[in-house]
């Protein structure tokens, strides 16, 4: 097998499995390298696969497909035209994806507005204080160390320092817009909830596998302490 195939068969992440009701034994013997290179490769690109959440697609097209490229039959699709038609239909599945995240982000935010303790600001950015802090606000000229957890509107939570025990430091304005606004509110020593519409966190092009296009995102945030970056390090 030629690099070039197996480095482009792994970076198929943009196309997509579907369901198959054909029994395959995922529990065949591995026997050789051979069998465990070739077991490795398709559980790489069907993972890839899942990631991008594309799922309609003919399994059996997609099978012969790949057979034909395999076995150097002549492509029903050309190549360069089928570059083209995965490309329409990713823009596309993305564009439907992203209009239902962002009706169902103003859903959430409509009916969250209106919850005891949440605070909606001018650009649409909403917080709830979990605990008030005493300290100095930050300026957008330093950095501040935070915990943090992040999760998308369903509750799927996709980062979270608390969980790796290892805080952040980052610049204000070195983030999305919504935590650069909040953390200009947020006295050291406080922990907030913050409700992020897509247009002050990532927008249409998401983030990752986990961060679909419009997505609003609710993150945990405490503001540990801001480090003021004309001083000293601290030995």
């Amino acid at each position: 097998m030629k690099l070039k195939v197996l480095t482009l068969a792994l970076g198929l992440g943009v196309f997509a499995f579907s369901s198959c009701d054909k029994k395959v034994d995922t529990q065949m013997p591995l026997n050789s390298t051979v069998d465990s290179v070739s077991y490795s490769i398709g559980a790489s690109f069907g993972m890839n696969l899942l990631q991008n959440s594309l799922t309609d697609v003919n399994q059996d097209a997609l099978l012969a497909g790949l057979n034909a490229a395999l076995t150097k039959e002549d492509l029903r699709i050309e190549q360069r035209a089928a570059g083209a038609i995965i490309n329409k239909y990713i823009k596309e599945l993305k564009e439907k994806v992203g209009e239902a995240n962002k009706a169902d982000g103003i859903k959430y935010l409509e009916d969250n507005k209106v919850k005891e303790g949440v605070v909606t600001t001018e650009s649409g950015l909403q917080y709830k204080i979990i605990t008030a802090g005493t300290g100095a606000i930050p300026t957008t000229s330093q950095k501040v160390k935070v915990h943090y957890r992040g999760t998308t509107i369903d509750g799927n939570e996709f980062d979270s320092s608390f969980k790796r025990n290892e805080p952040i430091e980052f610049p204000v304005t070195g983030v999305i817009k919504g935590w650069t606004e909040a953390l200009q509110l947020m006295p050291v020593g406080s922990k907030w909830e913050l409700y992020i519409p897509s247009d002050l966190a990532y927008g249409p092009r998401g983030a990752g596998a986990n961060i679909g296009p419009n997505s609003t995102l609710i993150f945990e945030v405490e503001l540990l302490d801001i480090i003021d970056p004309a001083a000293p390090a601290k030995k």
